[in-house]
């Protein structure tokens, strides 16, 4: 150790502390010799050369600010983006949320082991390269085939996962990259088909026909996740893939059966019974007609042994059944079924034993069994069959009707109900054991207004489809075997040599011909087992990362993704994949509304971080077009809405003022409501930390000491303001802290950006100027205190914008000792925030009336009581400079005060006092503006009536004199007579 200098201050370095007794004793300062280098700040803060230079000292991402200690292991996943394109502000939420999380846990001292991944979302991946593959080479997948196909897939996949990773990169996300998966690397696809074998083989999955979602212009099943729904409140007309023409839907047909030996009526017409439908394409597949036992319309056919109806366009009859699942409002009270190509009418069919009849081919067309319409597209066909049931005098009316019609959110087909062979998995015993983890207390899912939704979803959950008729996925692991005499059946197995024995044990023959299945996997099957597949499953060794400490995605896919992950988990290794669940919103625009390229107003985290000119937006959008990945339409309509949206472009933001932004709300929140302004704004805040330590630097400079001389504030003689900072600190500190613990990251960001704009920049800085600039003994404390509120508020902030953090953390020692606990005083965070109140009030007055230097303003201030004059008097210097008034006065208020006469602008501050601000007589005051002062006055006059009448009613009801604890009262009464006095002050300034 060495002597370095003698100053006269009382902050020494570490524990080397000599203890003055008074506050000008000189003190002996003592450091080590080793010295950090000289480190420069720029002038202003640049993202952009702050994110380079951060790179540049992290090689290795996840080195991070740590508690020095090793509590063991921290695990999560990333949900896989999909290899469809580049990160959307979904994917950046969902991303920040984790890297705060996996950031503060290594703050904490764990191991933090956070695996990223990307998807290969088999529909959604297809879909875009078919357009893609349309638009730049004008061919079909089928056209070039499925092996030259896939080839382009991968081509795809390589491209946009590469800058999948680099945008979580670019985002400072601080994952384990060496651990990165792909949802279909060799890993992942033997989990994929070991989880798919035992599955089958214990019975669980089988393959049979049953109702599916399926989208014709794909020809393939499709998820619920995978149907959007489109409201039709009247007839309009849409744009459905294949046609040239826009198809017209929103009404209702009524069309008669007639009744087979029925009764002729007066008319001498044959009895008829008269349905209503939408879907008059389907009328080819009927198979009955139901109505409500109770309806009276129909009441006569009960007592009858049976009714058959003529079927309009078959040779054949249909029964009319009575079922209390019918809707007797709806239509005529009698509908049609067509259990092939409705859900609804799918189970009632199942519960009469009524076989159905396919109408449609994969493609959307008329059947052959169905001569007169053969090969006609389904909404060609209804045109034609409405047309004929007219000629058969059986259509009786055509009326509008609003209706929910179901689309293919990949390829905006409208959803065909079809009956075609699948795989499905029996998740009835999966979903129990599920749900018990939540009825156990096992499971925590947050928010928990969403354990009602789990509970729904698992109790009302049916087997699940898992196959799809694509190419691009995991092909199904499941042979079907023949033997010579016709028998056949199905196995399960990786490789044809395996299915060949496994087929001739079931068959009993060797002469075996095998076949495997063409379909691929549900994207979601692969992704419910990330949990323990990214660990190594099958392999033993998957234990030693399993399970995850937390699941945090998107609450719209919690049954999708994070239910099946759970059921998957639990039966496929005994063991719970997770036991907390964190759920974030959707990301929305500013108006709250969905981002859609409908309304153009879809933005993409580069833009936010890097900036973009209205003419880079629209050639990105052009760039979309092009590629095939959006329509001309879509085009034109995504270009109106971003003009409307952004018609200055979008303004360099930076990363950490992208992610402050994010978690500035509540993420728990069901929207989330996304304003770049905001982010902007959020960007001014980080520089004005930035500048907070380039004046720090700057004053330690100029008292010819550096920042890493301070390494304790234990037994310095700190001054009030000084203590009233640290203070704030350890508020702020303890709302982090609370913050990272349940996940209310928005109170976090509040309370830091609170700290560091209002409590820290605009108050306790400004107060320091004069001591630093005069040099004198507390300038040395200042800055000190500074320091000290600059690194530990930076580390706290570091989670949230590590980018800027780990800049400005250079310049300042880490760990400067404090007992936070020792500066927590509300006595004295309550005087100085009085005093702070009367400052803004006064600048506020100062701004509205546009009161500058040259005017030399004159603050006088009033007392309310001498207790105010006391404490008013112990902050006169922080007043002046906080409220830039070259003087200051103060008196109490009273009939005698010398100046109150003589005040050229003048309010009330508050409980402590009332102030006016005089100003040279060579600036004379125009009528209006003293008019308007008047104005002003008598309405913050009727303000504070109010509140004191509210605060009188409160407490004069007998329901709060019984309830209201003793403190709650207290405060009450005393905020009347603050109230009550700061108006008589007010008036009596008036009169």
């Amino acid at each position: 150790m060495q002597i370095i200098k003698v100053v006269t201050r009382n902050l020494v370095k570490h524990k080397h502390l000599c203890h003055p007794k008074l506050l000008n004793v000189t003190a002996r300062l003592y450091c080590s010799a080793a010295r950090g280098p000289k480190l420069s700040l720029a002038a202003g803060y640049q993202p952009k050369p702050v994110e380079e230079a951060y790179w540049e000292r992290e090689k290795e991402p996840t080195k991070e600010l740590s508690s020095g200690c090793n509590r063991g292991p921290y695990r999560m996943i990333l949900p896989p983006p999909n290899v469809t394109g580049n990160l959307h502000l979904g994917h950046a939420l969902m991303a920040t949320v984790q890297d705060v999380i996996a950031r503060q846990q290594r703050q904490l001292g764990y191991d933090v082991q956070w695996v990223p991944g990307t998807d290969h979302a088999g529909i959604a991946t297809q879909v875009v390269v078919e357009r893609t593959l349309a638009a730049t080479k004008g061919k079909t997948r089928q056209e070039i085939g499925r092996k030259a196909f896939l080839e382009e897939v991968w081509k795809w996949k390589a491209e946009k996962g590469a800058g999948i990773v680099q945008d979580l990169r670019q985002l400072g996300c601080s994952l384990d990259w060496q651990h990165e998966y792909f949802t279909m690397d060799e890993q992942q696809a033997n989990a994929v088909s070991a989880a798919f074998i035992q599955l089958f083989e214990e019975g669980l999955i089988k393959r049979r026909n049953s109702l599916v979602n399926w989208s014709c212009a794909l020809r393939s099943a499709i998820s619920d996740i995978e149907v959007e729904t489109l409201e039709i409140k009247e007839p309009v007309e849409v744009a459905v893939p294949g046609y040239e023409q826009n198809v017209l839907f929103g009404r209702i047909f009524d069309v008669a059966y007639r009744v087979v030996d029925g009764q002729l009526d007066n008319d001498g017409k044959p009895e008829e019974i008269v349905v209503s439908t939408t879907r008059p394409e389907t009328i080819l597949g009927d198979v009955a007609v139901a109505v409500h036992p109770a309806d009276p319309r129909y009441t006569k056919y009960r007592n009858r042994k049976e009714v058959q109806l003529q079927h309009p366009f078959r040779d054949d009859t249909i029964p009319l059944i009575f079922d209390i699942a019918v809707d007797m409002e709806f239509g005529t009270g009698a509908v049609k079924l067509t259990p092939a190509h409705d859900k609804f009418d799918f189970e009632m069919a199942t519960r009469h034993k009524l076989t159905g009849r396919r109408v449609f081919t994969e493609s959307g067309e008329i059947d052959d069994a169905y001569p007169e319409f053969q090969g006609k597209p389904r909404f060609e066909a209804r045109d034609l069959i409405v047309e004929r049931l007219e000629q058969m005098e059986l259509l009786r009316e055509v009326r509008a009707h609003s209706m929910q019609l179901p689309i293919c959110s990949r390829s905006k087909d409208v959803i065909e109900y079809m009956t075609v062979p699948q795989w499905f998995l029996k998740t009835k015993s999966m979903c129990e054991a599920a749900l018990s983890e939540l009825k156990s207390g096992r499971l925590q899912i947050m928010p928990s207004t969403f354990e009602t939704d789990w509970e729904r979803w698992l109790t009302d959950s049916r087997d699940w489809c898992i196959s799809r008729q694509l190419w691009w996925g995991h092909q199904v692991p499941a042979y079907e075997a023949f033997d010579s005499r016709g028998n056949s059946c199905w196995v399960a197995a990786t490789d044809e040599k395996t299915a060949r024995e496994k087929a001739i044990s079931k068959l009993g023959t060797k002469e075996v011909r095998l076949s495997r299945d063409v379909d691929v996997l549900d994207t979601w099957f692969s992704s419910s087992l990330l949990p323990f597949s990214v660990a190594g499953w099958p392999n033993e060794i998957y234990k030693e990362k399993y399970p995850l400490d937390l699941m945090q995605t998107g609450h719209d896919i919690l049954f999708f993704w994070v239910a099946r992950m759970m059921m998957m988990g639990l039966k496929l290794t005994g063991k719970a994949p997770f036991q907390r669940i964190l759920l974030n919103g959707i990301v929305c625009d500013a108006q709250g509304r969905k981002m859609s390229k409908s309304l153009g107003n879809i933005v993409t985290p580069q833009q936010v971080v890097q900036g973009a000119s209205l003419d880079s937006l629209k050639a990105t959008l052009q760039q979309s077009c092009d590629a095939g990945v959006i329509k001309p339409e879509e085009l034109r309509t995504s270009t109106e809405g971003l003009i409307k949206m952004f018609p200055n472009g979008i303004q360099e933001c930076g990363t950490d003022a992208l992610r402050f932004t994010l978690l500035s709300h509540n993420i728990k929140h069901h929207f989330i409501n996304f304003d770049v302004t905001a982010c902007y704004t959020n960007k001014l805040f980080l520089n004005k930390i930035w500048q907070a330590m380039r004046f720090t630097l700057g004053s330690a400079q100029s008292l010819g000491i550096t920042l890493d001389e301070f390494e304790t504030m234990e037994g310095v003689q700190l001054g009030m303001w000084d203590r009233w900072i640290i203070g704030r600190l350890a508020e702020t500190l303890a709302i982090c802290s609370e913050s990272s613990t349940n996940y209310n990251f928005h109170m976090a960001t509040s309370a830091l950006k609170h700290f560091f704009y209002q409590n820290l920049c605009d108050v306790y800085l400004e107060t320091t100027k004069t001591a630093i600039r005069n040099r004198t003994h507390d300038a040395y404390v200042n800055v000190g205190t500074l320091t000290a509120c600059l690194s530990w508020g930076l580390q706290a902030l570091a989670p949230f914008t590590p980018f800027v953090a780990s800049e400005l953390l250079q310049h300042v020692p880490l760990n400067i000792e404090l007992k936070l606990s020792e500066y927590q005083d509300p006595k004295l965070q309550a005087e100085v925030a009085d005093i702070v109140s009367i400052c803004t009030n006064v600048r506020q007055m100062k701004s509205r009336n546009q009161i500058s230097n040259r005017h030399a303003p004159k603050l006088s201030l009033f007392a309310q009581n001498e207790e105010a004059e006391t404490i008013l008097r112990r902050h006169l210097a922080q007043i002046g400079v906080l409220t830039r008034c070259g003087c200051v006065e103060l008196e109490l208020l009273n009939e005698d005060s010398k100046f109150s006469k003589k005040l050229n602008f003048f309010s009330t501050a508050g409980a402590l006092c009332s102030f006016g601000i005089t100003i040279k007589e060579e600036f004379p005051i125009p009528k209006e503006q003293r008019e308007q002062i008047l104005k002003t006055n008598k309405k913050k006059l009727k303000k504070l009536v109010n509140e004191l009448q509210k605060y009188k009613v409160r407490v004069d009801n007998e329901a709060f004199q019984l309830m209201a604890d003793s403190a709650t009262k207290t405060h009450f009464n005393n905020r009347i007579k603050e109230l009550q006095a700061e108006i008589d002050n007010l008036i009596r300034l008036a009169a």
